[in-house]
């Protein structure tokens, strides 16, 4: 998904390196809490389209997400972002673009995909965030110069796609419109991440950085009024009401959306961005286990190699160039990855 407002966290002297032992023992709960949370929001999305349509779905989620973000940010003595001054209207806009590329519109492009796509894939092509977020920062700037590891690891990860996907194979490959959709979801949030690392990088309207859970509340009450006005397309569709769909959609709203959110903010206050990152690596492991446990889903050598070689491309992709420049784009890359899942 938090360090996307400015906040302050430390990654450690070799942002490249996560530490083996966590400076809170709880933490590691907390990591794999927060795999399951995000990996397992796949499969709620999966059983949500069983009533809703994905414009419902993403507004849901949303909504319930937001509430859930704005009253723990209220309980810690916090708030939304004012608007009292220029600066502090302009970063409203600033939040609302991310809001856009970060949350409304992937979450509305998951559900498109996840309607012919197995929720498992679609847990194992959300892992290319990385890798476009890569690729996004050297189109957008923040991405200076790419060294030949990260290239290496941009190629691996995006041939890991290719070998999942197998095109060749025709009608027996996965290779079709929802795919694409869900790729398209997963590039959304690299745009996201590398114009919040930018546009929000030490920022709180010209005055003291952010909190970080103020910036995911205000974040989420964007993305709120954003997703409401979605709802022409396909959000006014009659809902069929049905227990467990329902249920799914408030799961993932509250606990996969909302708590997980706050999850990830303490996680990057006590261990740095680096650390919190590592859900990355966990996260398709829990939509595809939970895919074949819970709904029967396909999960062959091919998905587990082309997995296993994008997971591999993007550890290569995040190796940290030295020196304090690139080592600051870093950060603030890794600062931004907030609003996952």
């Amino acid at each position: 998904m938090e360090e996307q407002g400015g906040a302050r966290v430390e990654a450690g002297p070799n942002p490249a390196i996560v530490e083996e032992t966590l400076n809170n023992r709880a933490n590691y709960v907390r990591l794999g809490t927060l795999a399951l949370l995000w990996g397992a929001s796949f499969l709620f999305i999966k059983v949500g389209l069983q009533a809703l349509t994905p414009t419902q779905v993403a507004f849901a989620r949303i909504v319930l997400g937001a509430v859930v973000v704005v009253t723990l940010c209220l309980l810690s003595g916090g708030g939304l972002v004012g608007f009292g001054s220029a600066g502090k209207r302009a970063l409203w806009g600033t939040i609302a673009v991310a809001a856009v590329f970060g949350n409304v519109l992937p979450w509305i492009l998951f559900g498109i995909g996840e309607r012919t796509v197995d929720s498992g894939l679609t847990g194992v092509l959300n892992a290319t965030t990385p890798l476009w977020t890569v690729l996004f920062g050297l189109l957008y700037g923040t991405e200076r110069s790419l060294p030949p590891l990260r290239l290496f690891g941009l190629l691996v990860g995006f041939s890991g796609v290719v070998v999942i996907l197998a095109p060749w194979q025709g009608s027996a490959g996965l290779f079709g419109w929802g795919v694409l959709a869900c790729l398209a979801a997963a590039a959304s949030y690299g745009i996201s991440f590398v114009y919040i690392g930018r546009g929000l990088s030490g920022s709180g309207g010209g005055e003291q950085p952010l909190p970080p859970l103020t910036v995911a509340a205000t974040q989420l009450t964007a993305a709120s009024g954003i997703a409401l006005l979605t709802l022409p397309v396909g959000g006014l569709e009659p809902i069929h009401p049905a227990p467990l769909p329902l249920l799914a959609v408030a799961v993932l709203g509250i606990f996969g959306t909302g708590f997980a959110f706050a999850l990830h903010i303490r996680i990057i206050s006590d261990e740095g961005a680096t650390t919190a990152s590592t859900v990355t690596y966990l996260m398709p492991v829990v939509s595809v286990v939970l895919g074949w446990l819970v709904l029967d889903e396909r999960f062959g050598p091919r998905m587990a190699l082309g997995m296993a070689i994008v997971l591999l491309g993007v550890a290569l992709s995040r190796t940290t160039v030295r020196g304090p420049r690139g080592g600051k784009r870093a950060e603030r890359t890794e600062r931004a990855e907030s609003a996952r899942n």
